[in-house]
Parts: C-alpha cells; structure tokens; sequence
C-alpha cells in the first residue's frame, strides 16, 4: 500500500494534505524519515509515525494458513487448538476461517474479517473451486473415477456435483469439488467403498498454498491475491 494512502485511512487529512506532511519530513517509517509520498508500505508489518505518534489502520485480514492435523477451524474452543492461535501476530477482532477443514485435515485454509468475502467464496451459486490432494486405503479404480466424475450419492438431499479427478498413483489424486459439504471428500470415497486415510487441501478458487510452505506457517495475502480473491 502506498504510504500517503496509508496516512490518508488512518486520519492524518486528505491525500493530498497528506502529501504535504510527508514532504515536511514529520512521517517516519520503522523510525527512518521519508519524503516521498509514493513509497509502498507492508500496512501489517511496517511501523508508520506522523510526530513521533504510531498511525494505526485498521484494515481486512487476509491469511493464508497452511492448517495442520489436530488444529480445528474455530475461532475458541476449549479443548483444542484453533486456527486463530497459529498466527502469531496480534489480529483485528472479527477474525474468522473462511469455511472449515476437519480436525485430521491439513492443508489451505483462509483467515479474513472480510464477512462479504467469506460469503462469496462459500456461496454455493458461485462453485468455487476446491483442490484436494487425497490419499486412499485402497486401489482407486475406474469406476470410483467416473463415479466421481458423475456425481456421489453422500446420503444428502441431492448427489454431489461433478467432481475433477487426476489420479497420480494407484491410491492417489488430486480431487477437485465445488462444493463444502459436512465431511464431503471423504463421504464421496465412502460412497465408492473406499477410505481417505490422509487429505490436504492445495487449492481454493485462485489461491494456492505455497509449495515451500511449512505445515503450521502461515503468511498475509499480497495485494494481487486479495485482488483475484474479490474478483472470482
């Protein structure tokens, strides 16, 4: 974010009174003066003082966690860790996962305060993409592949939605679903007699978890990626 924006939303004037005071050298950021009002900011991470007094924004949240096993997709609980207490960083209040993955499942999840967001990406109108990378006890075979492909009767009201199946070894696939069902991938390797013994999620709409990106970590979206979130 640029600097005189930045001043601009936490109250120090209009951009272009904003413009002045920096050029007066009364902004500091991380305690180093700077007169050019185009300079770009980390809003979460970067310290921003006009006269020696801290500017605070508050802004949206957005967090990609790379959620781990036994971490639960809550904001409290009383007996197990929630994905709120990954972060390490003091967050805004209002703070949520967009969604939930099951206690024993890893993978991308997304932490917001943007409620109108959360409701886009869950929205089942709007079949946002979810891609799971899934391990099986047993052999998936071709017609497990086509059932999937087709549609699974969960014992839901109305079967899933066709789901894309890559399959990458005997037991393994990336499965992608459209849908957010209570427990879903995991239902639908049931319905075809078969069991997900380890599942992780890689991908959600335009947002992918990072290749490097250790189990528990957890980074800030950048601005194009909260850009193509609002956009899908």
């Amino acid at each position: 974010m640029r600097l005189d924006k930045y001043c601009a939303l936490a109250g120090a004037g209009s951009r272009k009174d904003v413009k002045k005071i920096i050029r007066q050298k009364r902004v500091l950021v991380n305690g180093v003066v700077t007169v050019n009002d185009d300079v770009h900011i980390d809003p979460y991470l970067d310290k921003i003082e006009l006269d020696h007094e801290i500017l605070a924004v508050v802004l949206d949240v957005y967090i990609l966690l790379n959620k781990p096993a036994g971490v639960i997709s809550a904001t409290t609980d009383e007996m197990h860790k929630t994905v709120l207490e990954c972060i390490d960083s003091t967050l805004p209040p209002g703070c949520f996962p967009v969604g939930r993955l099951d206690i024993d499942t890893e993978g991308l999840l997304l932490i917001t305060n943007d409620g109108e967001l959360s409701h886009r990406l869950l929205s089942p109108k709007r079949k946002v993409d979810k891609v799971y990378y899934v391990e099986c006890r047993d052999v998936v075979d071709q017609l497990t592949v086509e059932t999937l492909q087709k549609g699974v009767d969960i014992d839901d009201d109305t079967p899933t939605l066709p789901a894309l199946v890559e399959i990458i070894s005997e037991k393994t696939m990336f499965l992608t679903i459209k849908e957010g069902r209570y427990h879903q991938v995991k239902r639908m390797l049931a319905a075809c007699g078969n069991q997900v013994t380890y599942l992780k999620r890689i991908q959600m709409g335009p947002l992918s978890l990072d290749d490097d990106m250790a189990l528990g970590s957890w980074r800030f979206l950048n601005e194009t990626e909260v850009e193509q979130l609002k956009k899908w």
